[in-house]
């Protein structure tokens, strides 16, 4: 047992009555976690320095060049600003761990910054999911990894994602953090992944890190050819939340609720539909009898064929997401 006046085990070097006595439901792990997580928001936040600015801007504005056509300018710039950080001037990134260093007296803390020193590009799939993590497989080494879920939002085995890591400061050496944004890609563009893969292996003999800041322009402009544009639904999950939004309003209904319920349905069920607005139908019927909004003045053979899909096709959905709520409630108790 920790005496008051011992120091904490924490490692602040601070007594444990002055530290974390008080906080006797917190682990040192969270604690750590909380200091590191601070770490990363505080880089965004004062990065780049005015100095480094025209440098940055000097790569975002011939990426915006080349990729204008494809996606958003703000999200070109966020993708820029990973590249600029770790792949252009890692230096900027050493310098700021170096400072950190000076006002951090957790060697629990420490020793994590010492690891820290070279983010690295990953582009994996997902090929399991568990509450506070994804294993993912690098697809050009076939590396597999436990890498940090940064939310709640359920994430479909199969799906692609990209983004910097860093070690999450457990000392597992499989287990990682993305530094940043964690980009994930519905299953419509797996195909350019695999051409991905296969222009590495025409580069026979170049380092994956390597590899991946020459050609990171190159991944973007591929997947802007494919056609994707920044989302995370495939083109048949978009249509369908598109056709409830679009009944929604119809009818002067906001329901965000409805919305989000049926995005994680969609994400984890993954239903197997013909027609995009047989599940936009069933979930109208589904937000309708559960409270979402207001009851509409529409019988339920009205809104099939306001969907013009058949009651069936509309009730097969609303059974579904009927399910999926009492699965989902059933996991919440638990």
């Amino acid at each position: 047992m920790v005496g008051r006046n011992d120091k904490c085990p924490c490692g602040s070097g601070k007594k444990y009555k002055k530290c974390c006595e008080s906080k006797q439901t917190i682990t040192i792990e969270e604690v750590t976690t909380e200091e590191l997580e601070r770490v990363l928001q505080t880089f965004y936040e004062e990065y780049p320095e005015r100095k480094d600015l025209q440098e940055y801007l000097d790569i975002a504005n011939g990426w915006k060049r080349e990729l204008k056509t494809y996606y958003m300018e703000e999200m070109i710039e966020a993708i820029v600003m990973d590249e600029f950080f770790f792949n252009h001037r890692p230096d900027i990134w050493q310098g700021y761990l170096e400072k950190q260093k000076k006002k951090i007296l957790r060697p629990s803390v420490l020793r994590v910054l010492d690891d820290w020193q070279e983010p690295r590009a990953f582009i994996g799939e997902v090929i399991d999911v568990d509450d506070a993590s994804m294993t993912v497989r690098m697809i050009l080494t076939d590396e597999v990894i436990k890498l940090r879920r940064e939310s709640e939002k359920p994430v479909p085995v199969g799906v692609h994602v990209y983004c910097f890591i860093l070690p999450d400061g457990t000392r597992n050496e499989e287990q990682y953090l993305a530094v940043s944004s964690l980009i994930f890609f519905p299953t419509d563009h797996k195909q350019v992944f695999a051409d991905f893969v296969n222009l590495f292996k025409e580069h026979k003999g170049q380092a994956v890190q390597l590899f991946m800041k020459d050609q990171a322009l190159t991944f973007w402009k591929m997947l802007g050819e494919d056609h994707y544009e920044g989302g995370e639904f495939t083109n048949f999950e978009a249509g369908v939340l598109l056709s409830i939004l679009e009944f929604l309003e119809r009818q002067n209904i906001q329901s965000e609720e409805l919305v989000e319920f049926v995005e994680d349905f969609l994400v984890e069920q993954q239903p197997n539909a013909r027609k995009e607005v047989a599940i936009a139908a069933g979930a109208i019927r589904f937000g309708q009898e559960k409270g979402f909004y207001e009851p509409l003045d529409m019988t339920l053979k009205d809104i099939a064929e306001w969907f013009e899909v058949s009651p069936s096709s509309m009730n097969k959905y609303y059974k579904e997401l009927l399910e999926y709520d009492e699965q989902k409630s059933e996991l919440t108790t638990q």
